[in-house]
Formats: structure tokens, sequence, C-alpha cells
């Protein structure tokens, strides 16, 4: 089986996707420590951030710039809807970690603990 340079390049970002997800699905769902939930979430959404911008590359296309020289050149150009979209996770995901963390400062002075097993037993 012959691989081109670009092919190569498309499943090695395709991989590191999908690991990155694999990997933050990991840490989220075996860890006890709620920071370290919080980073493996974090780890998600940069897997799936760049799954989505992998999905949207063109090879050979150009910005997304509409004007009469870049209509008469006949190059392709790149969506940029997933670009957008990314962009907005990106913000998004910042404000939701920002939250969380907040969240988990307040837990900690409340309970003097990050283990969720501590914080399962314990009683409001």
């Amino acid at each position: 089986m012959h691989f081109t340079t670009d092919s190569l390049l498309t499943i090695g970002f395709y991989g590191s996707a999908i690991a990155l997800v694999l990997i933050g699905l990991y840490a989220a769902l075996t860890k006890k420590n709620l920071i370290k939930i919080i980073i493996g979430l974090s780890i998600v959404d940069s897997g799936i951030n760049l799954l989505l911008v992998s999905l949207g590359y063109l090879k050979g296309g150009t910005a997304p710039i509409f004007s009469q020289a870049a209509l008469d050149s006949g190059q392709k150009m790149v969506d940029p809807v997933p670009q957008a979209l990314v962009l907005t996770a990106i913000v998004i995901g910042f404000g939701v970690t920002a939250v969380a963390l907040s969240l988990v400062i307040r837990l900690y002075r409340h309970h003097k603990t990050l283990l969720i097993d501590d914080i399962k037993e314990l009683k409001w």
C-alpha cells in the first residue's frame, strides 16, 4: 500500500485527535482527583477541536477571502465554517474550564479535599 505525504499527514492528524480524545476520556473516567478530571475534559476538548480543523482541511486551498483576483484564479477555497466553530469552541471551553476550576476551589475550601470518594461520603 502506497501512502503519499498528504495522506500520511491526514492520518497523523486524525490519529492525534483520536489519541487526545481517548487520553482525555481515560483521565476523566479513571482519576479520583477533581483537577485531573478537569484536565482530562480539557484534553478531550482539544482533541475534538483538532479533529474539526482536520476535517476542514483542503489540499491546495486558499484562505476564504473573496476578491476578484481570487475568483479569477480558480483556486479552491477552504471552508471557513469548521474554523469558526473551533474558534468558538475554544472560547467556550476556556469559560467552562474556568467555571469548573472555581467550583473545585469552592469544594476544596468547604471539604478540604479534592478526591471524589471523600466528597461523596461527606454530607452537606
